[in-house]
This record gives structure tokens, sequence and C-alpha cells, in this order.
């Protein structure tokens, strides 16, 4: 029998006309029962001839009703809102036609138009009930014969519209994986209520029940849980052998559907990342509204990402230029697909090739540029700083001077928290790009704004420890880290662009900006938690070994957010450093005796040139520490 009705009610058995039929034949029945309510008399008492006229008329009126707003046409098994509202507006348009009629027979004496108000009133709300009651039958059966019997019960963290639309989209997904046994929400005032007739309580209460639930899995569909909340709730579930996944908030549905696939498993970011940025929408688009706009490097991490916030502003054009083929590529298709008729041109070039550089310039005549271009890897830089000078300086020297050239309004340079007292070959080339740039800044000549951004890791980028860690994984492990203790700071890599564009147009010109990257975390932990969001248990399931710090790694990185070292600015993330610039014919010298040097001079010979540059870059853990002991000898002396 079940398997017959399932069949049924999935198959096109029941044609949109059976629908109409049974709405008409309950319509009908509705009102010889709401005739016997009003008259309150047996129905064998009744006049015949005049209930069977009166039937006829609101047989009729409702028909054509029904038919007019196609009330019977939807899947009766996916009931809805829309479904509902359209039933009701079919019974309200049948039951206000009829008092029209009803009214038309008083006035002109026609006595088979003429049906008492009250009936109609009282007929109204049993059809309407009736149907509703007729669909929900269809719609629960359905369900009922179709849901799998190895569904895991799961809580709803969040009792709020979010929960409300994840609840929907779980029950009436046919793939359904789910039984939601109860929603769970830090608000004392829900935890007495009741959602979708399932309890709401507080997470210590879910905790006890949990048991008695059977409970395997916790969905997050609250978007203001802070990050500590989320921490803690996730090695609730860590210790209770539960999954964890979120509901990803509307702005970032897949198409902007909701359904039971948007739900995905939660991530590091989600655990490290910080609450929502709040961007001066209005100032940013202001300098973005109309404008031709240079993103170099934009095939990485920090690149693309800043494309993607650019193209939800109003610009005339972004130019992605990458020496990356592949990558350049792929975040094309990813454009073309996400965006359809975005406004950008792409361009393989190397930022060191002036001449190649200079065309671009001349072809597009770009207002502003958003310089992402670098080589980052700290170990790797340690071993050919020869190319982290090349790239990193030569490269950003470049795009300044052609900047100035061509009358770029804005150049926005993203460096590095490596670049604060710089212990390795790739922060000291940063922080010389920031000296370069900012002592041109002091240039009354020059009209370019020169904004520097400076920042610690993003996580998720490419060559982090993220997507390291989450290889290891996949393959069973070691997680390797190189020491228990170190820390760095971290944030999104979307947190990370955003207050990029912010701090591009905050900027007048000169200023390095540093972002409030929070508390420092540790690498250690940061493995672990993976582990533990793969389903697996740290040092049972999956080994942390540590390896030892790498050339140029130093074990703590620099606070940023430093008062003592920096300004306020009306953003309560973004603040100015405070640091000495020397001046720009001093530093200008200094940048071209470097790279002219590129020419001659071997690996610790252009590493001692930086050193004399920045006095304050002292290796760590690098071949290049000799340098240091041999400077300060020389001051002692």
């Amino acid at each position: 029998m079940k398997r017959l009705l399932s069949g049924i009610l999935s198959g096109r058995i029941i044609s949109p006309w059976w629908i109409l039929l049974i709405d008409m034949l309950l319509i009908s029945n509705s009102f010889v029962l709401a005739s016997v309510l009003e008259l309150n008399q047996y129905i064998i008492t009744l006049p015949a001839l005049a209930l069977v006229k009166s039937s006829v008329l609101v047989f009729l009126v409702y028909l054509l009703v029904f038919v007019a707003t196609k009330s019977y046409r939807g899947v009766i098994r996916h009931t809805g809102y829309e479904e509902i509202k359209t039933l009701s507006i079919a019974c309200f348009g049948g039951f206000i036609v009829l008092m029209a009629l009803s009214l038309l027979g008083t006035l002109f004496q026609v006595s088979v138009l003429y049906i008492p108000y009250i009936t109609l009133t009282i007929h109204l709300f049993i059809s309407l009930f009736l149907c509703f009651i007729f669909r929900m039958v269809v719609k629960e059966t359905y369900a009922y014969l179709t849901r799998k019997s190895d569904l895991v019960n799961a809580y709803i963290f969040g009792a709020g519209e979010l929960g409300m639309i994840t609840f929907e989209a779980i029950k009436s997904d046919k793939e359904i994986l789910y039984n939601i046994v109860g929603f769970i929400d830090d608000d004392p005032s829900k935890w007495s209520l009741s959602l979708a007739s399932l309890p709401v309580m507080s997470w210590e209460k879910a905790l006890l029940n949990s048991e008695v639930k059977n409970v395997e899995l916790v969905i997050l569909a609250k978007t203001d849980v802070p990050i500590d909340r989320k921490q803690e709730i996730s090695r609730e579930c860590s210790l209770r052998n539960w999954k964890l996944k979120v509901m990803p908030s509307v702005g970032n549905w897949v198409n902007g559907v909701s359904n039971n696939n948007q739900i995905r498993d939660v991530r590091i970011e989600d655990l490290l990342g910080r609450d929502e940025i709040k961007l001066n929408q209005l100032q940013i688009m202001q300098g973005l509204v109309g404008k031709v706009i240079l993103v170099t490097g934009a095939a990485g991490s920090i690149g693309s990402e800043i494309v993607r916030q650019l193209l939800k502003f109003p610009v005339k054009k972004i130019v992605l230029l990458d020496n990356a083929e592949s990558d350049l590529y792929n975040l094309q298709q990813e454009l073309i697909l996400t965006y359809y008729d975005a406004p950008f041109d792409l361009v393989l070039a190397d930022v060191t090739n002036r001449a190649r550089i200079k065309a671009v310039f001349e072809q597009f005549m770009p207002n502003i540029v958003f310089n992402a271009a670098a080589y980052k890897h700290v170990p790797l830089l340690e071993m050919n700083p020869y190319e982290g000078i090349r790239v990193n300086i030569g490269g950003v020297k470049i795009l300044a001077d052609l900047s100035i050239e061509f009358g770029v309004e804005k150049f926005v340079m993203v460096s590095t928290d490596k670049a604060v007292n710089p212990t390795n070959v790739m922060g000291a080339t940063k922080r010389i790009c920031e000296l370069y740039i900012q002592s041109l800044s002091q240039l009354k000549s020059v009209k370019t704004s020169f904004i520097t951004t400076r920042f610690g890791n993003v996580l998720g980028s490419n060559g982090s420890v993220v997507p390291l860690f989450k290889k290891q994984i996949e393959q069973g492990g070691p997680l390797t880290v190189t020491h228990p203790e170190i820390t760095r700071f971290f944030m999104t890599i979307p947190e990370a662009c955003q207050l990029v564009l912010e701090a591009g147009f905050m900027g007048q010109g000169g200023e390095i900006f540093v972002f409030d990257m929070g508390e420092p975390v540790k690498i250690d932990f940061l493995a672990r938690e993976m582990v533990r969001l793969a389903g697996l248990i740290p040092d049972v399931d999956i080994s942390i070994k540590y390896t030892g710090l790498r050339p140029g790694e130093k074990l703590y990185e620099e606070l940023l957010a430093n008062k003592e070292d920096t300004l306020p600015t009306y953003h309560n993330k973004i603040l100015i450093a405070k640091v000495n610039t020397p001046s720009f014919f001093e530093v200008n010298s200094a940048v071209n005796d470097l790279l002219f040097a590129l020419q001659y001079e071997d690996s610790v010979s252009l590493v001692a040139r930086m050193k004399h540059l920045i006095p304050e870059y002292l290796s760590c853990n690098s071949r290049f520490s000799d340098l240091d002991v041999a400077q300060r000898s020389v001051k002692l002396s």
C-alpha cells in the first residue's frame, strides 16, 4: 500500500483537473454544511430546490474563479506559501462575486441569485479550511512515504529567520538527510517558545537532551554568533563526535536560492574570521564610479578578491594584470560565469618589464592602481633574494613611477606585517617598497596619492598553512608545524580586501594603514582545529609533527595595532602607522643602487645593502645573520 501511494504521489497520476474536481466537491459540500449551520436545521428539512439552485450557483462561480486564478495548477505535494496564497485569493474571489450577486438579487428581486450573507461567510471559511487541509494531507503523506529511514537527527542553532529558512529548506528537499529535533538559541526570551512545533532551547539544555534525541549534527544558522562562541560550539561538537555545518547568510546563497545543498561543512575561516566589516560604501563608490582600475597580481588570492570586491561597484573597467597564465585564465572563467558582462580586460605581463607595463598604461590609462603583485614566500625568498629584490622592489618602482607619469589618481600597495622590524628578505623588500612610495608622497610635484596597506597572514591564500594542512589531512598526516609556540595574525581574504578598499579611499597620500588583526593564533591550535573539523582526533587519527623554524622565520609577528606606534582613524579596524620616512632623494638613490647591483653582486652583498637601508632588519634563523654580527662589530669599533 505504501509503495502504491508513493508511486501515485511521485508521478503525474494526479492531474490538475483531478485537483480542481476535488476542490469543487469540497466547495459544494461546504455550502451544504454552511446552510445547515446557518439555518440550524437537519439537512432533510432544508428546501431542496432552493438548496440545489444555490449550490449550482456557488459551484459555477467558484469554478470560474479557480480556473481564472489557476489555484489548482500547483504541484500539490510541494504546496507552500505561494500556493496557499493563490488558494486564499481564489476563495475570497468567489466569496466577493457571490456577495455581489446576492446584493443584485436583493435589489432586482432575482431570488435565484440571493444567498444569505452569513451563509456565504461561513461557507468561505469552511471551503478555505477544507481545501487547505486537502493539500496538507497530500503533502504530508508524500513526505512520510518518501522520507528516508536513515535520517540524521540534528539541531538548528538559530531560532530566527535564517533558522526557519534552513528548516524549510531541509523539510522541502526530497533528498533530505536530516531530521530536525529542535532549535537552539542564546536568547533567553526564546527558550519558552516553539518554532515549527519544535522546542527552542539553550545550548546547555540541548547538550543534556542530546542523548535522548540521539543527535549527530548541529547546523549553525545564525550570522551574528561571535567567533569565540563558534569555537566553543565547535569544541563541544568535537567532544561528542557531532558534525558541525553552516547555513550561509542570504547574500551568500548560490544563485540566490535556499536549499539543502547550501548547507556546508564549517570551515576554519568560520572559526578564526571576525565579525562582518562595515564599509563606507558611499565614499568607496564615489572614488570608484566611472574609473579605470588596474589590479596587478590579479590572479593571486588577494588580487582576485580585490577584483571581486571592485565588481560590486559601478567601475568603468578593471584591468587584470598577472604573469601566471593558468591562474589568470581560471579567474577569467570564474568572472564570466559569475558576473557575465563584467567590465574587465586581461593582461598577461610581468611587472618588472618596464616597456610592457608602460604599454599597458598607455592603452588603458588607469585612474587607480591596486598593486598586489609580489613574491611572498619567506623561505623561498631567503634562498633567492635576487628575485625578491627584482620583483618586489623593482616591480613597485616601475609601477609607482609610471603612475606618476600617467597621472594616476591613487596608488594602493598591499604590504605585510613582516615589513615591521623585518627578519627575512621578503619582509625587508616590502619595507623598502613602503619607504619608496612614501618618499614619493613628499614630492610636491607628485599628484598621485600613494597609500600603503599592511596586514598579516590571510586564511586560505595560496601558499598559506590552511591549504597545506588540508592536503596533509587528505593524505593522512602528519601535519607539519614549525614550532609548538609559533603564532601568527590571521584574517580572511574578503576581510583583508574590504579593508584595502576602505583604506584606499580613506587616505590622502603617504599613509601606511595597518589593520587591526585581533589576537594572534597559535599555528598548533589551527592545525588541531582543522583535524577536528575533518572529523578526526589530533594525535590519535592524525599526528602533529614539529619541524623547526624555517630560514627567516620568527616565533612571533609584531603586533600591528600597538597604540604607541599607530594613530586611530574613523574605522575601528584601520590605524595609521607612525613611521619616519627618509627623503625621496636618499631612498631613490639607495633603491636605484640596489636594483643596479642585481647585475653584478651576489646574494650576501645584496642583502647587506638592504640592511644598510633598513637598520632594523635583523635576520632570524638565516644564513644572513652573520651580516648582523659584522654590522654590530663595525658600530662598536
